[in-house]
C-alpha cells in the first residue's frame, strides 16, 4: 500500500534531524520533533518516504490524522474503487468498492451534517463541499478497506472529537514506543540540530555539498551568516575541490577547517 520508495530506509539519526527542522517550520500542525518523528516512522513502516508524512498526515488537537486525499490515494493504489454519484455544496455521495470488503454507497448530505453538528462549525459553513467530501471519503474507505486510513481518522473528523474522549494513546505518549523499536533499543535524547555547524562541514565537503544543504536552509538560517562567514565557506570548499580532484589519492592535503568559525551572533 502507498507509494513505493525507491531509495533504501531513511537511516534514523537523519529522521532525527529532518523531525527538528519540520516541527521548527509550524507547518502541518505538527509542534515538537517526537510528533513529527512519530508521523515519520508511521510512513517510512508505509513505504514512504519519511519527508512525505509532512503530506499525508497532521496533528489536530495533539492527535494524529490523515489527510482525506491520502486516504483515497491509498485507497485506490490497493486496488480500491471510487465512484462520484453528486458533489456539491449540500451532498457528497459516492460508491466504494474493494475486492476484500465488498462495495457500499456513502452519503453525506446538509441534513446528516446538521445532526451531527456541524452546521455550527466555521469550517463547515465555508467550505461545506470540501467538509462533505471529506467525511464520505473517510467513512467509504474504512467501511470496504480500513488499512488505507493507517488506523486514523481525518482532519475534519479529529477537529470533533473531545480531548477527554479521544480513542487511543497521543502521539506524544506512542512516540516513545516508536523511538524505541526504531532505535532498536537506543534509548538516547534526540540531539539539538546545529545547522550553523552543519553548514561548516557541508562547506568541508566541497561546493557540490555545500550547494545541497544550503538548499535545506531557510531564508531566516541563511540570512543569519555574515560576509566573512560566507567567504570562509567558499574558500573551504574550493580547497575541497582541490583535493578532491589530485590524481594522487595519498597525496591530498588535509581539509582546511581552521578556516572556518561561525558566529553565534546573526548578521545585522
Amino acid at each position: 500500500m502507498g507509494e513505493a520508495m525507491s531509495n533504501d530506509l531513511v537511516p534514523y539519526a537523519d529522521m532525527q534531524r529532518m523531525a527538528v527542522s519540520i516541527a521548527k517550520s509550524g507547518l502541518f500542525g505538527v509542534r515538537t520533533p517526537d510528533q513529527a518523528l512519530a508521523l515519520m516512522l508511521v510512513s517510512q513502516a508505509e513505504g514512504r518516504h519519511p519527508a512525505l508524512a509532512a503530506r499525508d498526515y497532521s496533528i489536530i488537537n495533539n492527535r494524529p490524522a490523515k489527510n482525506a486525499e491520502a486516504m483515497m490515494r491509498d485507497f485506490q493504489q490497493a486496488g480500491g474503487k471510487l465512484e462520484w454519484i453528486e458533489l456539491s455544496d449540500t451532498i457528497a455521495k459516492a460508491r466504494f468498492s474493494h475486492p476484500s470488503g465488498g462495495s457500499v454507497t456513502i452519503e453525506w448530505d446538509t441534513a446528516r451534517a446538521k445532526r451531527a453538528g456541524l452546521d455550527s462549525k466555521d469550517m463547515y459553513r465555508k467550505y461545506p463541499r470540501q467538509m462533505l467530501r471529506s467525511r464520505c471519503v473517510s467513512e467509504g474507505v474504512r467501511t470496504v478497506f480500513p488499512a488505507a486510513t493507517s488506523g486514523m481518522y481525518v482532519p475534519e473528523e479529529v477537529r470533533d472529537i473531545p480531548v477527554e474522549e479521544a480513542p487511543g494513546v497521543t502521539i506524544d505518549n506512542s512516540t516513545e514506543v516508536l523511538n524505541q523499536f526504531a532505535a532498536d533499543g537506543d534509548t538516547a535524547p534526540i540531539p539539538e540540530y546545529d545547522y550553523r555547524e552543519e553548514t561548516r562541514l557541508a562547506a568541508l565537503r566541497g561546493t557540490a555539498a555545500f550547494r545541497a544543504h544550503w538548499r535545506t536552509l531557510s531564508p531566516a538560517q541563511r540570512s543569519s551568516f555574515s560576509k566573512e562567514e560566507m567567504e570562509a565557506f567558499e574558500t573551504a570548499a574550493k580547497l575541497a575541490d582541490e583535493s578532491a580532484a589530485d590524481n594522487d589519492p595519498f597525496g591530498l592535503p588535509p581539509l582546511q577547517s581552521d578556516l572556518l568559525t561561525t558566529s553565534d551572533e546573526p548578521k545585522r
